[in-house]
């Protein structure tokens, strides 16, 4: 019974893995979906403590570095404190937006979160009185750094899932 509860659980936490490519929290529902078949095979073993606070560390890596990539990218390439508030408000709400404007699966997430990092950005320098080429400059770190922020996640999540594919199957 227990590679019946393994494979479920690795078939379902790939399935949360792709979710990551729509903007989805697909690394916390790997984490979810996993503490819950451990509560439920906590008597066999199945999981130990150890592999459950790995995949929540990696989950919140995750987070914050798709988070916080925008951030870093607009400050890299000269925002000022505004700015790099806008990039991270904007790559939130562009997310959100891209996902039912754009409605191409996984394209118009990723372009809503990039586009409006890079939105975001550009728009509070610009109110902030910086030059344009300054602004565009950040505007585009901000962009870039949320792209990189994003792969940096869905690669954590690649991660994660193979801690709980290696875990559910080894004595």
């Amino acid at each position: 019974m227990m590679y019946v509860w393994a494979t479920a659980l690795v078939v379902l936490n790939l399935v949360w893995l792709a979710l990551n490519l729509l903007a989805l929290p697909g690394n916390w529902l790997i984490v979810a979906s996993t503490v819950a078949v451990a509560a439920v095979n906590w008597e066999a073993g199945m999981f130990s403590i150890w592999t459950l606070l790995a995949i929540l560390l990696l989950a919140v890596a995750g987070e914050l570095a798709e988070l916080l990539a925008g951030v870093m990218g607009s400050r890299k390439a000269g925002a000022s404190r505004r700015g790099t508030w806008g990039a991270l408000l904007g790559g939130v709400l562009g997310a959100i937006l891209g996902t039912f404007l754009i409605p191409i699966p996984a394209l118009g997430s990723l372009v809503g979160a990039c586009g409006g990092a890079c939105l975001g950005a550009w728009g509070l320098e610009l109110s902030a009185g910086r030059a344009m080429k300054a602004s565009a400059k950040s505007a585009a770190g901000a962009g870039i750094g949320r792209f990189l922020g994003t792969v940096g996640k869905i690669l954590v999540g690649v991660v994660m899932w193979l801690i709980v594919a290696v875990a559910a199957y080894w004595p």
